[in-house]
């Protein structure tokens, strides 16, 4: 069954004078439990296409289905929760908050959901746990090395137990080694039946996956 459904979907962004075609009439399927990889050249529309995916982002035209949810006429607040309440984001670039420290980072999803801050420290540690890094919880962004940012990243992603996570690049800002163990622990929770949506550059890391899309200037080609 596909839990996420995009129908003729077009992006255009326009300036006073330029119009730029992002993504143009794609059509795309993601199957539940499915790991799927997005690949193509910088500038293609990988990244405007996650978040549509997402609901950070409106299509121009067509319609965005998760869940068998028609979201293109959710009103704002009701996407918003929609959205905190399915969905789970890796970036590459982390997006940790720095002035917090890494239990609070986590937390963060949790606290637009009517939970209490005992139940919500009970999870971030369980996630932190998850991910390797309890022995972390106090210490600020600054403190961590890249891999370590990201495996908080993702203990943030899972927190409020998502059925879809978005990445975008999730290891593109690491070393080989680091971006080994973050795809590791994406493998395994896809196997734990997350699905998950990844954009990357790595052709290694992208056929480690079940199924590659592929765009170029906007245009689904594969």
């Amino acid at each position: 069954m596909a839990i996420i459904k995009l129908e003729d979907i077009t992006k255009v962004y326009q300036t006073k004078d330029v119009e730029t075609i992002a993504l143009e009439k794609i059509n795309l399927e993601v199957e539940e439990g499915e790991f799927l990889s997005v690949m193509g050249p910088s500038g293609c529309g990988k990244s405007t296409l996650l978040n549509i995916m997402g609901l950070l982002d409106i299509p121009n035209k067509g319609t965005v289905s998760i869940n068998d949810i028609e979201t293109n006429r959710m009103k704002d607040g009701t996407m918003a929760e929609f959205r905190n309440q399915t969905l789970g984001f890796i970036f590459q670039s982390f997006h940790l908050v720095n002035s917090l420290n890494v239990l609070d980072n986590v937390e963060l999803p949790l606290l637009y959901r009517k939970s209490t801050e005992k139940g919500r420290r009970k999870l971030a540690k369980e996630v932190l746990a998850k991910v390797g890094l309890s022995h972390r919880m106090k210490h600020f962004p600054s403190q961590l090395s890249g891999g370590q940012c990201q495996r908080v990243a993702i203990a943030r992603a899972i927190i409020g137990n998502p059925k879809i996570i978005l990445a975008d690049e999730p290891t593109g800002n690491l070393d080989s080694k680091m971006g080994e163990e973050i795809m590791g622990l994406l493998h395994e929770l896809n196997r734990e039946g997350t699905t998950i949506v990844m954009v990357t550059h790595d052709e290694h890391i992208a056929k480690a996956t079940q199924r590659i899309v592929r765009f170029f200037d906007g245009r689904r080609i594969q």
